[in-house]
Parts: C-alpha cells; sequence; structure tokens
C-alpha cells in the first residue's frame, strides 16, 4: 500500500478573533495563501506539481464564500492549473482536509497534495452564515422536538453529568497556558509559525510571529474571578443540572489563522528528495448526540485505536481540541492514557481555535512535539459541531 507521508506543517500565529486582532487587517483568503507560499518555499517545491489543495473553513460567507481553497491557491500564485477546494466538518474542517488528502495519495488518485485551512473570526464572525436563519430545516426540528442548543451549552451540560467541577475546569485551563507559555519562550513553536506581515494605519508594516492569545501568568484563581457566559433561565429551567461553570477563561477565544500540511505519496517525497516527517497510519470519523455534541471524541478515539491495534499507552503524545474545557476533561476520564501526554504545548484554550485551521494547526503542533521527544504514534481528536468528531493516528518517520 503507498504510504501517504508528511512532508511540512506550517501555521500563522494565532490573532485574537475581533476587530484590532493582531491578524484582523489581513483578508482570510491572503491569510491562507501565505501558508501555501510558505510550503512551497520551505521545501523548494514546484507549485505546478501540486494536484489538489484541500481547505477547510467553517464561516463559507462574506469574505470566505466561493470557495476560500481556489482564492488562496490564485493569490499564492500558484499556477493556474492547480484546483483548491473547500470543505467543512465544521471544526475538524482542516483536519479533515488532511485526512482526506491522505486518502488520495493512498488510494492513488494523488502524488502531492496540500491540506489547510483558514478562519477570520474577526472579519466572517460566528453566525454570520446563517444570521438567524434556521439552518437545520423542519425534519431535523421535527426529530428532536426539544431543541438542539450551542457548543456552549452543550460544555455545559458535560460538565455537569461528568461532575467537572468550576475548580478542576480553570484548573485545566491554567495549565493550558502555562504549558503554552512555557513552550513558546523555550522556541518550541518556532518550526511551526510562518512570520505574517501586516500595514497598520500609518503604511508601517510589522511582522508577526507570536500568538496572540496566549496570556502568560494565568492562574486558576484569576480565572475563577470570571462570570459564566452563557447563563440562560430558560436553559436553566430544560437543564436543571447546569450550575453556569463555562466562562471565557475555560473556553477556546475567537481566533483568526491559518495551517497548512505538505502530503505526499512516499515515492514522491524520495524522488524529490525531501524528507518525510511522519505517516498517515489511522484514520476515524463518527457522528455522536448533536445535544451532547462535544463528546464524540470518546467514540471517535477508540475507533481510531482500534483500526490501529494500538492502546492508549502506545501513543507518545495526544491532541485534543480544547474547544472547552470540559472537552479534554471529559475524554481523559473515558479513554484514560497519561495525562502528562494531554495537550503537552497547551490547546485552544491558550492558542486559540480558528475554526476551519484548526486541524491543521493541532496536526501541526503534534508532529513538532513528536520530533523533540523522540516519539512514535500521535493521536489528534476533534469535536465538531452537529455531533461529530475526527480522529488520526500519525507515525513519526
Amino acid at each position: 500500500m503507498t504510504n501517504a507521508v508528511i512532508v511540512d506543517a506550517v501555521r500563522t500565529p494565532s490573532g485574537r478573533g475581533k476587530p484590532g486582532g493582531q491578524l484582523s487587517g489581513l483578508h482570510p483568503a491572503e491569510l491562507l495563501s501565505g501558508v501555501l507560499r510558505a510550503l512551497i518555499t520551505r521545501n523548494g517545491l514546484d507549485p505546478g506539481s501540486v494536484d489538489d489543495v484541500i481547505a477547510g473553513c467553517v464561516g463559507q460567507a462574506g469574505e470566505q464564500a466561493l470557495n476560500i481553497a481556489r482564492s488562496a491557491v490564485l493569490g499564492a500564485g500558484f499556477p493556474e492549473r492547480v484546483p483548491g477546494t473547500t470543505i467543512d466538518r465544521q471544526c475538524g474542517s482542516s483536519q479533515q482536509a488532511a485526512n482526506f488528502a491522505a486518502q488520495g495519495v493512498i488510494a492513488g488518485a494523488y502524488d502531492i497534495a496540500i491540506a489547510c485551512g483558514a478562519e477570520s473570526m474577526s472579519r466572517v464572525p460566528m453566525g454570520f452564515a446563517t444570521q438567524g436563519r434556521d439552518a437545520f430545516g423542519p425534519a431535523v426540528a421535527a426529530r428532536y422536538p426539544e431543541g438542539l442548543v450551542h457548543q456552549g451549552i452543550s460544555a455545559e451540560l458535560i460538565a455537569a453529568r461528568w461532575k467537572f467541577d468550576r475548580d478542576a475546569i480553570d484548573a485545566y485551563s491554567a495549565r493550558s497556558h502555562a504549558r503554552a507559555s512555557a513552550t513558546a519562550r523555550s522556541g518550541g513553536f518556532d518550526n511551526e509559525i510562518v512570520p505574517v506581515t501586516v500595514r497598520e494605519s500609518d503604511g508601517a508594516e510589522r511582522t508577526l510571529a507570536v500568538d496572540e492569545t496566549v496570556r502568560p501568568g494565568t492562574t486558576t484563581e484569576g480565572l475563577s474571578a470570571l462570570t459564566p457566559s452563557f447563563r440562560d433561565e430558560e436553559i436553566g429551567r430544560r437543564f436543571p443540572e447546569i450550575d453556569w461553570r463555562i466562562t471565557p477563561g475555560n473556553s477556546s477565544p475567537l481566533t483568526d489563522g491559518a495551517s497548512a500540511v505538505l502530503i505526499m505519496s512516499e515515492e514522491r517525497a524520495a524522488a524529490l528528495g525531501l524528507r518525510p516527517r511522519a505517516r498517515f497510519h489511522s484514520f476515524a470519523v463518527t457522528g455522536s448526540d448533536p445535544l451532547l455534541m462535544l463528546t464524540g471524541v470518546v467514540p471517535a478515539t477508540q475507533q481510531v485505536l482500534a483500526r490501529a491495534r494500538l492502546a492508549i499507552d502506545d501513543i507518545d503524545a495526544y491532541e485534543v481540541n480544547e474547544a472547552f474545557a470540559p472537552v479534554p476533561l471529559l475524554w481523559q476520564q473515558e479513554i484514560g492514557g497519561d495525562p502528562e501526554k494531554l495537550n503537552p504545548r497547551g490547546g485552544a484554550i491558550a492558542l486559540g481555535h480558528p475554526l476551519g485551521a484548526s486541524g491543521g494547526r493541532l496536526l501541526t503542533t503534534l508532529l513538532n512535539h513528536l520530533e523533540a521527544i523522540g516519539g512514535r504514534f500521535g493521536l489528534q481528536t476533534m469535536c465538531e459541531g452537529g455531533g461529530m468528531a475526527n480522529a488520526t493516528i500519525i507515525e513519526r518517520i
């Protein structure tokens, strides 16, 4: 069987996803073009040799509409013959892009593909695509007559039903910032972050290479002072077990960013004189309860481990997206494994969650961490809107 290998993986620094954030002045297609150009430059690759570019993006409206993958390919200066397509698996969009690209290589449909993703949450805010319209339709409403809820309420339900108290949730969140800060200080992100140049209002240019969302010095005590984000009397009557524990401090922040992964067959990498850094080992994707939509990481992980014929203790690092702190806490409780291996460089609570780019960001960070520790297997999993999850295992070469 043809092996699909990762030759390189990069990301932008994170920017706060609101007006005035460090990346908010850049069009999202330009964010994505930047990481595409970086992959080509870093690896001396002819862009015309790329068979396809698959991009994840959740808010496919406004400046992210009309197939942002194609816009980014053209903006990056690739030959016009290189195609691009944009997919939406909610928060797992660019992880799914990487899986699709790797599966295309394994199937023989591609020799070289780029999986990528972008989200500018400052320019295309959450909810912009629907603007209050019904996105589900009457059949879904009939199947779930009590109504579905947004992810913040799902996080509250998980915290209540799995009995994660506020101290545990905030302590985990403070750890995310501490680990991300320590990694940044040691230069651990240097190989994965592509500096971004922005032009200020006065015409001066500024180069950005540091994640804006990481808050060094974050403490459990400081987080405990924050008020809940999603308190709602009607929801409280419907779910009396909720006691409102989810705050801005134990949630991933709105974020701008982009990521990209260069994927090819092992044979093509050898022919080009490029060194594969890891190979794709196993994949899984699953649906889960759309009310508790964040729990899918558990069955997805169980499925990918079974397909890989590995146990959790065989894995050297796990990246579980920190959409909200109860998600990795739930995963840890249900799956087990060494807590020191869980999001060892911090997660989305600190590093941000630019929806369509997050899967690529997790994969990039996981790859660099495996190389730093000499680990063999890495696992990443991502909860997704609507009740889904992806899981992927890579093997360092």
